[in-house]
């Protein structure tokens, strides 16, 4: 079925000698993979291994497979051109550490259109903002609204956040919790939007150890969902 719908790309797997996979996740369609035959050795075709860099937002024209076969991109171009995403080594950094986390989070077929447009609109602001060094934290606990374990923000006065239940508590919980400093950063991510991280001052120290928090919530609520391996990149970064 020929199809036509923005997408984003999640990563793109070298097979064989000449070919990738590439897997997106669209705007119409959820999570398609695709197999661009000859395009690592094809100097003139019409796909570039450029267009398919991390969380690159495109305009695809391509034919779904209806079976578990791998489906074919006809045609396709950028759109959303970033000016800076991929030039910044701190932007490169996030963008290779959430495509990664994209690739466990966004599995289904199905549309989910809520869902493309924070992703979405969260690359734009990334891309053309320049205080991005709590980006990360706040997108992946906004992300948690369209997963479906999003905080349970009520009594957020509370001392504890139990990380299995997503809620907050007024007594320690019996396994895995926040708390003190890494609850109150928790508290302030809840209670903003985007331009208003620059409110947020942290240490790098903290701000490795509050992700690492994020991430453990992430495993507890995401079957199959593994620690990024770019986590240590990231940390370096931002040292």
């Amino acid at each position: 079925m020929l199809i036509s719908t923005k997408a984003i790309v999640l990563n793109a797997i070298k097979y064989g000698e000449s070919d990738l996979i590439v897997k997106c996740f669209t705007d119409e369609e959820g999570s398609k993979s695709y197999l661009l035959r000859g395009i690592l050795k094809s100097k003139k075709g019409k796909l570039k291994p450029a267009y398919f860099q991390p969380l690159t937002q495109l305009k695809l024209t391509a034919n779904h497979k209806t079976d578990n076969s791998l489906s074919s991109i006809k045609e396709v171009e950028i759109v959303n051109h970033y000016t800076s995403t991929f030039n910044d080594i701190r932007k490169q950094a996030i963008t290779l550490f959430l495509s990664e986390v994209l690739v466990y989070c966004v599995q289904e077929e199905e549309q989910n259109k809520s869902l493309y447009r924070y992703i979405e609109s969260s690359l734009i602001w990334l891309d053309i903002n320049s205080n991005i060094t709590n980006f990360h934290l706040y997108f992946l606990i906004n992300l948690t609204k369209y997963l479906g374990f999003y905080p349970d923000k009520i009594n957020t006065n509370a001392n504890y956040f139990d990380l299995n239940e997503g809620l907050f508590l007024d007594f320690q919980p019996k396994f895995e919790y926040i708390s003190g400093e890494n609850l109150i950063i928790l508290k302030q991510l809840l209670g903003i939007d985007f331009d208003e991280l620059d409110l947020i001052q942290i240490n790098s120290k903290i701000r490795h150890e509050f992700l690492t928090i994020i991430i453990r919530y992430f495993e507890l609520h995401l079957s199959g969902f593994r620690k990024p391996k770019s986590l240590s990149v990231l940390k370096s970064v931002f040292s």
